[in-house]
Formats: structure tokens, C-alpha cells, sequence
């Protein structure tokens, strides 16, 4: 390869050597356009191009040129000041991938509200991620428990009783109610309602014992308990906050495809 086919680049002190097509494979950017000499922010040093700029994040720029993907450190942080440099280059592209890779690198908030009164406590969770709570929505059954009039069993009059499963209540895209423990109802009848959240088999009607449930399942879903607060201490209210990272993922600029040719076989000679 010889030396016309390379460029390099002092960017903020840090030396990059890449190939020409490398920079040039987006016309429209301004990182294209230094080549010619005429923008004055990119000046002739030797035989290095000099750009006052920062060098670390131009690493982050080099890998898009090469590979057409954005692949950032799961700790990435500097989301604006990448965004500012790829405004600076003019690279529309990377600019979009940045848009849709902090979109997704955003924590998923989840919190729970438990209020305990009486014999029955009630739970709201609401959370970021619709995915989050169409998860929780298929591993929580309420099973509430109904009481008919006794029926005539031997010497005796015996109870019927059967559980009636019910999905929790969607109010929202976002959350979801469910409550459980002992209500007494008219006519002789008392509605018991049990909470079963799978893998877990167990029917539970303590407040408490579900939350506990509830929680541990959160947290085997990779989820992280970040605070919990008291919000009314009169009817024991509390709220527990939760964050999970999203694992970081890799986003490629999409290329139209090219048309695929036919090849036409040849026809075969005629015999004379």
C-alpha cells in the first residue's frame, strides 16, 4: 500500500493513520471535505492533518468509519459530547445511531407501591418498560377465594369453596393493581384472595409474603432495588424503587441493499 493511499490525523495530540476511502466514504460529512484543503479548521501539520479537537472521542468516530457500527463501554456517559463531535464532523449517520443507542442504553424504573391495612394489602407497580410489566401480568394470578352456601355432606352441613384465577388489573400500558388477604362480603359469604406469582406455586394472601415474592422475582430479573421510602406513615404506605441496565448493544448504519443481477445461461447451439 503506499503512502498516498493514507491519511493521518492529529486530533487534541492523539495520531490516527487510516485509509483515505475510510474517511471519504461519506461525501456529505465534513471529515470528507478536509481533504480538499479548504475548511480552515483542519490545517496541514507536516504531513499530518491537525484538528483541534478531542482525541479520545475521535477513537469512537474512527471505529464508526471502519465497521459502520456503534459499539460503546456499557459505563459510556459522554452521550452529548460524542453527539457534539458528530455534529462538528457533520456524520448524520452516527448522529442517529447515538440517538437510538441512548434510548436503549437508559435504565428500565420500576416501582412497586405497598399499602398494608387492615387484613388486606394492596399493590401498584408501575414501570418504564411496557415489556417489564406484560412479564409480571403473565406470572401473577389473583385467586379469589368464593364461599357458596353449605351443602348437606353425611351428618353434616360442609362448606364449598373454589378459587377463581384472575389475571391483575391493567389500568395502563405502564402498571398494574392487585391486591390481596380477607374481605368480608354479604350474605354469610367471606372472599379470601390469594396472589401465586410463577415460577412460585404458592398461593399467598399475607401482604408481606408477597412482597417479599415480588421482590425476589424483580431481582432474579436482573432488576436492582435503589431506594425505599415511606410515603404515608398513618396507612403504612411504602414504595420501593427499582433500576435494571439494559446490556449494551450494537447499532449498524442501515445500506440499501444492492439489486441483485440474473444471469442469463446461454443458449445453446443449434445443430446444423
Amino acid at each position: 500500500m503506499s503512502s498516498q493511499e493514507l491519511v493521518t490525523l492529529n486530533v487534541g495530540g492523539k495520531i490516527f493513520t487510516t485509509r483515505l476511502s475510510t474517511i471519504k466514504q461519506f461525501p456529505a460529512s465534513r471529515l470528507a471535505r478536509m481533504l480538499d484543503g479548504r475548511d480552515q479548521e483542519f490545517k496541514m501539520v507536516g504531513d499530518q492533518i491537525f484538528v483541534d479537537r478531542d482525541g479520545v472521542l475521535f477513537s469512537f468516530i474512527m471505529d464508526f468509519l471502519r465497521n459502520h457500527q456503534l459499539l460503546l463501554p456499557s459505563d459510556f456517559s459522554d452521550y452529548l459530547r460524542l453527539q457534539r463531535e458528530a455534529l462538528f464532523y457533520e456524520l448524520d449517520s452516527l448522529i442517529d445511531l447515538l440517538n437510538q443507542h441512548q434510548l436503549q442504553s437508559r435504565p428500565a424504573v420500576l416501582e412497586v407501591h405497598f399499602l398494608n391495612r387492615n387484613t388486606q394489602a394492596f399493590f401498584r407497580v408501575f414501570g418504564s418498560c411496557s415489556k417489564t410489566i406484560e412479564m409480571l401480568t403473565g406470572r401473577i394470578t389473583v385467586f379469589i377465594e368464593h364461599r357458596t352456601t353449605p351443602s348437606w355432606s353425611g351428618n353434616s352441613f360442609s362448606p364449598q369453596t373454589t378459587l377463581l384465577p384472575l389475571p391483575p388489573e391493567r389500568p395502563s400500558y405502564h402498571d398494574l393493581v392487585f391486591y390481596c388477604g380477607t374481605d368480608g362480603t354479604t350474605d354469610n359469604q367471606t372472599g379470601v384472595r390469594y396472589i401465586s406469582i410463577k415460577p412460585d406455586n404458592r398461593k399467598l394472601a399475607n401482604g408481606t409474603n408477597v412482597l417479599g415474592l415480588l421482590i425476589d422475582t424483580l431481582l432474579k430479573e436482573g432488576f436492582h432495588l435503589v431506594s425505599t421510602r415511606t410515603v404515608s406513615s398513618e396507612d403504612k404506605s411504602e414504595c420501593y424503587s427499582f433500576e435494571r441496565i439494559k446490556s449494551p448493544q450494537h447499532f449498524e448504519v442501515n445500506k440499501t441493499p444492492k439489486p441483485e443481477t440474473t444471469t442469463m445461461p446461454e443458449q445453446s447451439q443449434k445443430k446444423k
